[in-house]
């Protein structure tokens, strides 16, 4: 089937995130006979974004006639050339070494791979810069890798050259994408008040609760112990956070009786929220919880649990309290990451008296 987005100049293809899927947009301007094709070949109407979508998959690459979907997980390390494999082990074993977390660790080893896999039977060691650079207009216009995916990609590249080969100069004349400055989502107080009383499991309801009560990444609320927890000082140690750091949180003091009445109800082991057979509750159920509470509160943000923290930020500067300690709390190393909050924040926009008023 010849797609008719391939013959029209007003048309735009493009890759992007939906309802936290991969998507191709079909961009354009309102055309009774494309909204029937659209509709033809599948494809379904976004209300929010205004424009037509499609799943990311190898038939819609196809009829679309972009690149293929590269290879994903293990499939991509399986086919790395015999030539290179000492190189992945050596670049492995040198992330083990220095450290680093498992998140990390796994997201460097499947971007490295993917230059592997491009190289075949070509050493990495000799690849040369101008060919580096080469490989990565092609992430840009062939594999139409957003800005992040590909300063991801970059970071794992550099750590080989510069950290494995000891090549310090050799990434200085390739740019990088220029980060987009996106601002963090953020719930109102209405709107958490109605997810908290959209939730009618309580321990769904306790895991919203700390979240946004002490502005918690989703991988820091399942690693939560119960040893962690000290209700008498009303303070919450979280263990080895982002970059293996430790900090205290406050715990709200209001939780504390649901708190209790939850460790009674549930007696978990270790962990304060565990799964159905033990262990740490996972982070796909926590992200689910989340997810599902929102709808039942007819929230319509396009937003993620982590907008939960964010909202947490940006709620304590609105009540005043010091930015130094609000990151200290968040725990961020520069005190510019925290800053952010400072731009969507009410207590800063509100005071700000459009001219259209003093007509």
């Amino acid at each position: 089937m010849e797609s008719p987005f391939l013959i029209n100049d007003n048309i735009q293809i493009s890759f992007g995130l939906h309802k936290d899927k991969n998507v191709i947009w079909i961009s354009f301007a309102n055309n009774p006979a494309l909204n029937m094709a659209a509709k033809e070949i599948g494809a379904k109407w976004s209300q929010s974004q205004k424009r037509w979508y499609t799943v990311d998959n190898a038939h819609f690459r196809a009829l679309f006639q972009l690149a293929p979907l590269p290879l994903a997980g293990k499939d991509v390390i399986a086919k790395i050339d015999p030539i290179n494999l000492p190189a992945f082990q050596r670049f492995e074993e040198t992330i083990i070494l220095k450290g680093y977390s498992k998140n990390t660790l796994r997201t460097y080893l499947l971007e490295f791979a993917q230059l592997l896999y491009i190289l075949k039977d070509h050493p990495v060691e000799n690849l040369s810069d101008e060919r580096l650079r080469a490989y990565f207009l092609y992430c840009h216009k062939i594999l139409h890798l957003s800005e992040s995916h590909i300063q991801s990609r970059m970071n794992a590249v550099k750590f080989y050259f510069v950290q494995v080969l000891k090549k310090e100069n050799f990434f200085l004349d390739i740019p990088r994408p220029k980060k987009p400055a996106v601002l963090p989502k953020v719930l109102s107080i209405a709107e958490i008040n109605r997810l908290f009383a959209a939730c009618e499991n309580p321990k769904h309801l306790l895991i919203l609760k700390l979240c946004y009560g002490m502005g918690l990444r989703v991988s820091e609320i399942v690693a939560l112990k119960i040893s962690d927890i000290d209700t008498s000082r009303l303070q919450v140690l979280i263990q080895s956070a982002k970059g293996k750091k430790d900090r205290y949180v406050p715990l709200p003091q209001s939780i504390v009786p649901q708190l209790k009445q939850y460790r009674k109800e549930n007696v978990p082991d270790i962990y304060l929220f565990e799964g159905q057979y033990g262990g740490q509750y996972s982070i796909r159920s926590v992200q689910a919880v989340f997810k599902n509470t929102m709808r039942k509160a007819k929230i319509r943000k396009m937003v993620g649990i982590h907008g939960l923290r964010h909202s947490y930020a940006t709620h304590l500067h609105e009540y005043g309290t010091d930015i130094t300690f609000i990151q200290k709390l968040l725990g961020h190393n520069q005190l510019a990451t925290t800053m952010v909050y400072t731009q969507v924040s009410q207590q800063n926009i509100a005071g700000v008296q459009s001219p259209l008023d003093r007509l």
